[in-house]
């Protein structure tokens, strides 16, 4: 018995119309874990170097872990993965709601897609068995509308979807599936590899058990994190977090410099001020909440669901923003205005957006035109000023129908930059990749997460940037020691996260949680060295999909505006360079890759083990025959 997991997974050919069974081998769940670790492992093998991402030989997966679906705390967790088109680098998303549970429980820990359908389809997965249908009825729906169709088609109110919207269809680079009606598989493009197979939607019915080695000791688990959440040292931090989530940060983070401000070009307390950051957060949103909002088997709840009734804005039903949408839509362009924030969330969530990309493209486009390097001609007529929220909005919705400037600024803002051959010394991009809401200067590691992990741009891997941001480490801004920390932090959150786990499960878990309930679930023995020796295979097999590519480290450039070259000359943040290379270095050395070539040693891939397809590419035959 695999426990925790079907042992299932599902190859669909849409060119073909034909889906294949395959059984997942103890072997591959052992060494990969699951979710982005099981998905990198799987795409290296069948995707060959150089593929067009919005073509029929790239490969879309949907994967599970072993905590999705198996009832442990914080066990949500579902990834997509693909070539991205913006970039061509490795790709990987994460989301939460009860999809990712709901596929599983249907009989499957991973479906990958190949080819292109010569018309409209979903698949339709329930209790072991899945078929291709006709969706030609709903292509040029948005997301909710989708959702709602389905249910009565399927006639099961209960269904689960991952759904595109017009902008997936349309291709638009950053755009996503959504689930839940607003849980997105945000960043690398997801939406568009999906719009270009003509693949609507996944659809899942479960009625089927996650075997557990130890379902007793899960519980245990369950009960004692729950025993800490009400009475232990976190309690009152915990309830006020389950209460505002994570857009209740968004005010401080104005002001303290965590949140960079228009375009990171800006100061918060000059540029943006305090009576504009309290209309930003949750805090002021929440006047609008119906009811609290939590993902499958999640003891926090950090989700709200709103209705908003404005004369100015028809948003209605909609669902609380995060911090990150808060931050990009308020913040990054000076917008104060809450209710075109909530408008903006709602159009990303029924369109199928990336908020953080699609605020910071229209970030740059709003300096473009402050700077006059664009114009209202090359705007359609918008006036983008700084914290115009009307003519966010409109373009937005451009963007969103992929329309007009839309169809340019859909492509994301380096895009943009090449297109109109303007606006370069403004973006805030690596690798073509809109940066997140964290600024370095502030948590000074999350640099070397944007610019290394193998999906650059991204706030969610691990590393020493969370850790610097709620003052786990007092001396954030000492460049020469981070080297061991930066790789060990990073690795604990691969396994964590292929595991199917939120990261939200580090702040009221005690150490050592993860692991307990790894060993509950699956049976196996997973000790902290084993966490480490997985997670620098999932790490590796993911930084080895973009050396194939031939990607190398000086691909990966840093806008100086993110690391204060020049400095701020006001602010909490003044006078703060950040040494992004010295950061660099360090993780490198400690985790064997070569700062010149980006390639792993032959001796540390052998130390990892399960990576001798990897050897073979760099090393030749001869040196991964003789690592078996």
């Amino acid at each position: 018995m695999l426990y925790g997991y079907m042992g299932k997974m599902l190859f669909v050919d849409l060119t073909r119309g034909k889906i294949e069974e395959q059984e997942l081998s103890p072997e591959l769940a052992r060494n990969f874990i699951g979710g982005y670790g099981l998905g990198a492992r799987g795409l290296y093998d069948l995707i060959k170097p150089g593929i067009d991402p919005l073509g029929p030989e790239n490969v879309l997966g949907f994967v599970t872990g072993p905590a999705t679906g198996s009832g442990a705390f914080f066990g949500s967790r579902f990834g997509l993965v693909c070539k991205s088109p913006v970039n061509g680098c490795w790709c990987d998303s994460n989301s939460g709601g009860y999809f990712g549970a709901e596929l599983k429980k249907a009989g499957f820990d991973a479906v990958f897609f190949t080819g292109i359908s010569p018309q409209p389809v979903y698949l339709w997965v329930k209790d072991g068995k899945a078929e291709l249908r006709d969706a030609r009825q709903l292509w040029g729906k948005d997301t909710r509308e989708t959702l709602e169709i389905l249910k009565a088609e399927l006639g099961d109110p209960l269904i689960r979807a991952s759904i595109i919207g017009q902008a997936g269809e349309r291709l638009a680079l950053f755009s996503c599936p959504i689930n839940d009606g607003h849980r997105a598989l945000g960043r690398g493009g997801g939406g568009a590899v999906m719009g270009s197979k003509k693949l609507k939607a996944i659809v899942a019915r479960g009625n089927l058990e996650v075997p557990l080695a130890n379902p007793e000791k899960v519980k245990a688990i369950n009960r004692r994190i729950a025993e800490l959440m009400r009475s232990g040292p976190l309690k009152e931090p915990l309830r006020w977090f389950g209460t505002y989530g994570t857009g209740g940060t968004t005010p401080g983070s104005a002001l303290d410099g965590n949140s960079p401000v228009k375009n990171w070009g800006g100061v918060g307390l000059r540029d943006f001020g305090e009576e504009a950051a309290n209309k930003i957060g949750s805090t002021a949103f929440d006047k609008y909440k119906v009811k609290k909002y939590a993902c499958r088997n999640c003891p926090l709840g950090c989700g709200a669901e709103y209705e908003v009734k404005s004369e100015r804005w028809q948003v209605g039903k909609t669902d609380r923003p995060e911090y990150e949408t808060s931050a990009s839509f308020g913040t990054l362009l000076l917008n104060s205005d809450g209710e075109s924030i909530l408008m903006a969330n709602e159009i990303c969530s029924r369109y199928g957006l990336d908020t953080i990309s699609a605020g910071a493209t229209i970030g740059w486009a709003m300096e473009c035109y402050d700077r006059g390097l664009l114009t209202r001609d090359d705007l359609d007529g918008i006036e983008l000023s700084w914290g115009n929220s009307e003519a966010v909005i409109a373009i937005l919705k451009k963007i969103a129908n992929v329309e007009g400037c839309g169809a340019i600024l859909a492509k994301g803002s380096e895009a943009a930059a090449n297109y109109w051959g303007k606006g370069h010394e403004y973006l805030i991009t690596i690798k073509g990749m809109e940066l997140p809401l964290h600024d370095p200067k502030f948590a000074p590691g999350f640099v070397r997460t944007y610019q290394f992990d193998p999906t650059p741009g991204r706030h969610v891997k691990g590393g020493l940037g969370h850790m610097q941001e709620v003052g786990d480490l007092k001396d954030k801004y000492n460049y020469y020691n981070t080297g061991y920390l930066d790789v060990e932090n990073t690795v604990n959150v691969e396994v964590l996260t292929a595991a199917g786990f939120c990261l939200m499960m580090d702040f009221p878990c005690p150490e050592g949680a993860r692991n307990e309930y790894i060993e509950a679930i699956t049976g196996w023995p997973f000790n902290a060295q084993q966490c480490y020796i997985t997670g620098m295979r999932i790490l590796n097999m993911r930084h080895a999909f973009n050396l194939r590519e031939g990607f190398k480290p000086s691909d990966f450039v840093v806008p100086a505006r993110v690391v204060g070259s020049p400095p701020h000359q006001e602010g909490p943040l003044a006078g703060i360079k950040v040494d992004h290379e010295r950061l660099a270095r360090n993780f490198f050395h400690f985790a064997c890759w070569d700062y010149e070539t980006g390639k792993q040693s032959l001796e540390s891939l052998r130390g990892i083990g399960g990576l001798e397809h990897v050897i073979r590419d760099l090393y030749g035959e001869e040196a991964s025959c003789a690592s078996r």
